[in-house]
């Protein structure tokens, strides 16, 4: 049976006041959010999102991962949502969700923002998941290099998010093709802006889980950590099922964060 067996880290940074990036890793979802730059109350949407879309997951465990993942948006889009509601002052507050389920047979992603998933194969590393920024939008378009991607002034423009509105794009979720041995990254842009996927790659294949997640972590502080830097570093296991709920990361382990957490209400199974 698959599952995820790894480590994370999440730091403020050097720049940024407090951290607004949530997190959770457990042995069958991981996700980050990252609380959208410039927008009101960061850590909120974050937490607020990471817990009702883990909540979700936690309570699916076993079922179809892309049908796990499309009501684990939901359930975080109407938390923001609620958020609002509960305070206009934090109007304009959203984040990014970058998250992955499997069944123990099955793993899918579910993306919508500019964090980011990558897979680690046999050295190899590819990014698993499109941004949904501007800068992006240049590069798909043929008006910017790839290359120039990381230095463009408009690179943390985002264009999708999950920001409560029940007519937004919603989440994109793609089935991935893994297997045992495979290593999986998910972090927040705090990360990939500052360290280039050579030196990840390198770092992601000689390391313990989280020995990798620490070491990156360093370099983009090393680098300047002008933004909340998360990382989770998940190896892909084959082996019985285990019991456990997971680990909270940044702005998620304070539960102050977290819009009324009994929000997410579960429909019956028979």
């Amino acid at each position: 049976m698959l599952r995820f067996s790894g480590s994370g880290c999440s730091d403020v940074g050097r720049v940024r006041p407090h951290n607004e990036d949530s997190a959770f890793l457990g042995p069958y979802v991981a996700l980050v959010a990252d609380g959208v730059g410039g927008a009101a109350a960061g850590e909120i949407a974050s937490a607020t999102a990471a817990y009702s879309a883990s909540a979700v997951a936690l309570g699916r465990t076993g079922g179809r991962p892309e049908a796990v993942l499309a009501e684990a948006y939901a359930a975080a889009a109407a938390g923001v949502r609620l958020g609002v509601q509960r305070d206009l002052d934090r109007l304009g507050m959203a984040t990014t969700l970058t998250m992955v389920v499997t069944d123990g047979t099955h793993v899918a992603l579910g993306h919508v923002g500019d964090s980011r998933a990558y897979l680690l194969r046999q050295g190899v590393l590819r990014q698993i998941s499109r941004d949904h920024t501007y800068v992006q939008h240049l590069v798909d378009t043929g008006q910017l290099s790839p290359e120039a991607r990381s230095t463009h002034p408009w690179r943390n423009v985002v264009l999708r998010s999950v920001d409560g509105d029940p007519e937004g794009a919603g989440v994109d979720v793609t089935r991935l093709e893994v297997s045992p041995g495979d290593r999986l990254m998910v972090c927040s842009d705090g990360l990939t802006d500052l360290v280039d996927d050579g030196r990840i790659a390198e770092v992601l294949a000689s390391a313990e889980p989280d020995e990798a997640a620490a070491e990156l972590t360093r370099m983009a502080l090393d680098a300047g950590g002008r933004d909340n830097i998360t990382v989770l570093v998940l190896d892909l296991v084959d082996g019985p099922r285990v019991v456990g709920d997971g680990k909270l990361y940044g702005a998620l382990a304070d539960p102050y964060n977290v819009v009324d957490p009994a929000a997410v209400h579960l429909p019956r199974v028979s």
